[in-house]
This record gives structure tokens, sequence and C-alpha cells, in this order.
């Protein structure tokens, strides 16, 4: 139990290191109100966790190898209450049409990156 509570907390910390260089990279090429970092973590999260939730085990996907992968680092990569809070500042400053699109967006890709995520999987 103690090997898969640091396992997780790895990958968290590997993923948040992630998510935040993302966030910093779209911060300094693009000047939008759009929350592009947010949705490109969310959605790469999405195909990542069904790339790795796909995969046969074998012997460099062990169990907290799996662990270390999706709740560590994909947990910790992907943010919902972020997602929120931007749908959130939407709707307080006017524009609840880009809340709407970016919630429908965010889980139309989200899904179909899942989904693609778990076709490239059976490849391999």
């Amino acid at each position: 139990m103690f090997k898969h509570i640091v396992l997780v907390g790895l990958g968290s910390a590997m993923g948040g290191i992630v998510r935040y260089l993302v966030s910093r990279l779209w911060a300094s090429s693009m000047v939008s109100a759009y929350p592009f970092s947010t949705f490109t973590v969310n959605v790469l999260g999405c195909f990542l966790i069904g790339l790795v939730s796909a995969l046969p085990s074998n012997s460099w996907l062990t169990p907290g190898t799996r662990l270390l992968l999706t709740t560590g680092f994909c947990g910790g990569f992907t943010t919902f209450s972020t997602f929120m809070n931007e749908n959130a500042n939407f709707v307080e400053t006017g524009m609840s049409g880009s809340a709407v699109i970016y919630t429908l967006c965010s889980l139309v890709f989200g899904f179909l990156a899942l989904l693609l995520g778990q076709q490239v999987a059976r490849v391999f």
C-alpha cells in the first residue's frame, strides 16, 4: 500500500509540473481569453489515460507503473477544478456562450482522445 501511495504521489508531482510547463508555453505563445492550456492538458490527459489503460500488462507496464501513469501522472496533469473555474469566469464576464462551447469541446474532444488512445494501444 505504501509503495502505491508513493507511486501516485510521484506521478502526481510529475503531472503537475508538466501541466504548469504547458500553461507557461501557452501563455508565452498566445494572447487569448480562451483557456487553451487547460483544454490541451485535459484532452492530452484523456488520450494518455485511454492509451495506458488499454495497453496490456507486460514487463514494463506493471500494475504499479499503470497506477503511477493513470492515477498519478494523469490525475496531476489534468485539472477539472481549473476547467470549472474558467467556465465560471466566462459566465461572470458575460461570455456564457464561450462557457458552453468550451464545455462541449472539452467533453467531445476529451472522449474522442480517450478512444483514440485506446485504439493506439491496441496496435501495440
